[in-house]
């Protein structure tokens, strides 16, 4: 890992009428527009919805991450993850974000371990850190047959 602090660049451009293309360095472009619920067509990603989808990413590479250092094995996790957009005192910002997480583990790994790992990588995810919005987390573990 580098030092701190880290420097993240990403460009946008749109036309008057056009969706908006962000861009940077290195990865493959996105495609945004309003939601639905702006008036927007609904069928491209949004800021709402790449807002939800980096703490559902975040939280996934989180886990990865603590997980390999703790040596849990484990086979796939499932992050579903819903936000709340809320006006308050007039101002239109995200007011909760819930992470369901369903964790398949294989037999006789220890389900207490990766229970308490699930909920230290939410406590890690630096986008719900970085966020006023209020973080919950539910957790579902499997045992792999």
């Amino acid at each position: 890992m580098q030092d701190f602090p880290h420097h993240y660049q990403v460009n946008g451009s749109a036309t008057a009428d056009s969706p908006v293309i962000l861009t940077a360095e290195n990865v493959s472009e996105i495609v945004t527009a309003p939601p639905a619920e702006f008036g927007g067509p609904g069928d491209k990603w949004s800021p709402e919805s790449l807002l939800v989808a980096a703490v559902a990413d975040c939280f996934i590479l989180s886990f990865r991450a603590i997980a390999r250092a703790s040596k849990l094995e484990w086979s796939d996790l499932q992050c579903k993850a819903s936000g709340t957009l809320d006006r308050v005192e007039r101002v239109t910002r995200f007011t909760g974000i819930n992470v369901e997480a369903t964790l398949s583990i294989p037999a006789g790994t220890d389900i207490e371990k990766a229970e308490k790992l699930l909920h230290k990588a939410e406590q890690s995810c630096l986008i719900t850190n970085s966020l006023i919005a209020e973080s919950t987390l539910s957790t579902n573990i499997a045992v792999d047959d």
